[in-house]
């Protein structure tokens, strides 16, 4: 008998239809792997499972049981539970009040919260899960983004759930921690548990699954034992085509430098910089956490305070602040859209104009509505983004298509340097590969861009010239047809070249 299942699950959006009658099973003591590119319907499938959103269709079983669930608070009853790919902890307050947010132990005599046993416990659980030494006390604000993840997944440990949504867990995970974590599924899977694992990673997929589910446009495609597909049958059942190149590299022409850091240092973030980046380039950075890579792109796009020298096509120029840096054609697309690359809240064409609305303004102050709509429906359709109108809430959108509009607000602007955090972060394999070609055509147009990747083969596959870092410092240069994984890697954990 099935640990779960759902049955025939519909669910429709303005102009969208999510889900299409869509069945899953799961087994007890099994990881299942729920794959499909962005906007397939993996996160509404889920979030309907975990109470966020109800079907307009479909039934639910748990132990051959019919169930209804219709909130959170129910499928935290049936013991479910998700670790959602978007982190949903509350920044001011702390580890341990968030990891027992609305599950606070009182004390028997005194009818307060016990935080002493708060304290314990949270320290329990993130010591499962290799993270020790931490104040639990701190608010979950000052932490790594790594580490935030890590007290998101130990909230969901802490509850018991028998089923457990996984998505996107190790997006900002070192390769450490993604290893523990792993460690930390397969007890989870001896001790009954059932884990439906959401991941754009497919090496992790074959590592840790027992099945795999797949769907594509709202619909099922099939279900396979991992035993029985490759990696290139897998992402032709998600994307419905073969991808011949995985990493599409061009070839870059010999160009002047356009962006030099001489002797650049960020006091806490960076220390003695010096770096060229060349016109149509793409010059990759690589470091493990900590190693300062946001913190370099964040300096030279004004975000914190520097002592040195930055150059633009010869000339030295003083970046005070990001709207500096974006005056003289330097954007940063930051690793977290949610928080830094978009109002989720606000339409599709409000998000892409907002960094070009002097473009799109008239000497009198009026915006220029018609020519906004036609240049955003543009990109809309460049970047191939699944979207029923351009006025549609950003909030609507899958995590990969919400990225493009990232792409999109900022291409816009005809940037001469554009600074990729992560710029494939929770992006399935298809449309990577359309952010792959997109490098490449800016590239042959002249456009600098430096790309901070965590993923070595993806770093590999698409630079031209590769950077290592380590605690705020460069430690390491290669070309493209000589970096090596055990030479950057050699690099990065702190060796000199």
């Amino acid at each position: 008998m099935a640990l779960l299942e759902m049955q025939a699950i519909s669910k429709s959006f303005p102009g969208v239809r999510a889900l299409d009658r869509v069945s899953l099973d799961l087994n007890k003591g099994e990881v299942l792997a729920l794959l499909g590119e962005n906007g397939a319907g993996k996160s509404t499938l889920m979030k309907i499972l975990s109470g966020v959103y109800q079907a307009d269709e479909g039934t639910f079983l748990i132990d051959g049981q019919p169930v209804s669930i219709t909130s959170p608070q129910e499928a935290m009853a049936r013991g479910i539970g998700i670790i959602h790919q978007e982190l949903s902890l509350i920044p001011h307050l702390s580890i341990r009040e968030n990891i027992f947010l609305g599950r606070e132990k009182v004390h028997p005599i005194t009818k307060k919260i016990d935080w002493q046993y708060l304290s314990q416990e949270s320290e329990k659980w993130l010591t499962e899960l290799g993270i020790t030494g931490i104040d639990v006390t701190r608010p979950v604000k000052n932490l790594s983004i790594g580490i935030q993840q890590m007290v998101e997944i130990a909230r969901i440990l802490s509850m018991n759930c028998r089923i457990i949504i996984m998505d996107e867990p190790t997006d900002a995970l070192t390769p450490q921690e993604a290893k523990t974590l792993f460690q930390v599924i397969n007890a989870l899977r001896k001790a009954g548990k059932g884990i439906i694992y959401i991941s754009h990673k497919l090496e992790e997929i074959f590592q840790i699954a027992d099945r795999i589910h797949v769907l594509r446009d709202g619909s099922h495609v099939g279900t396979k034992a991992v035993s029985e597909v490759n990696t290139d049958q897998l992402i032709h059942m998600m994307v419905g085509r073969n991808l011949e190149d995985k990493f599409p590299w061009v070839a870059p022409k010999p160009e002047n430098p356009i962006l030099e850091l001489k002797g650049v240092t960020a006091p806490g973030h960076v220390y003695e910089i010096d770096l060229v980046a060349r016109k149509g380039e793409v010059l990759g950075v690589f470091g493990l956490m900590g190693a300062g890579r946001t913190e370099l792109c964040k300096t030279i796009f004004g975000v914190y305070p520097y002592e040195g020298e930055i150059q633009l096509e010869g000339c030295p120029v003083k970046i005070k602040k990001p709207k500096d840096a974006i005056d003289k054609g330097i954007v940063y697309l930051s690793e977290n859209r949610k928080s830094e690359g978009l109002f989720l809240e606000h339409e599709v064409y409000r998000n892409v104009t907002l960094a070009s609305l002097g473009e799109l303004t008239t000497a009198t102050g009026r915006l220029k509505k018609a020519e906004e709509k036609k240049a955003v429906q543009e990109y809309i359709d460049k970047l191939r983004v699944k979207t029923p109108s351009i006025a549609q809430k950003v909030k609507n959108l899958s995590g990969g298509n919400q990225q493009k509009l990232v792409f999109a607000k900022w291409l816009m602007t005809n940037p001469k340097v554009l600074i990729l955090d992560e710029p494939t972060r929770g992006v399935d394999v298809g449309a990577k590969v359309e952010i792959y070609h997109l490098i490449n055509e800016l590239k042959q147009k002249d456009v600098t861009i430096i790309m901070i990747s965590s993923e070595l083969p993806e770093v590999m596959g698409i630079s031209d010239r590769i950077l290592t870092m380590h605690k705020g410092r460069i430690t390491g240069e290669f070309h493209h047809e000589e970096a090596t994984q055990e030479k950057i890697m050699e690099r990065a954990v702190g060796g000199i070249s």
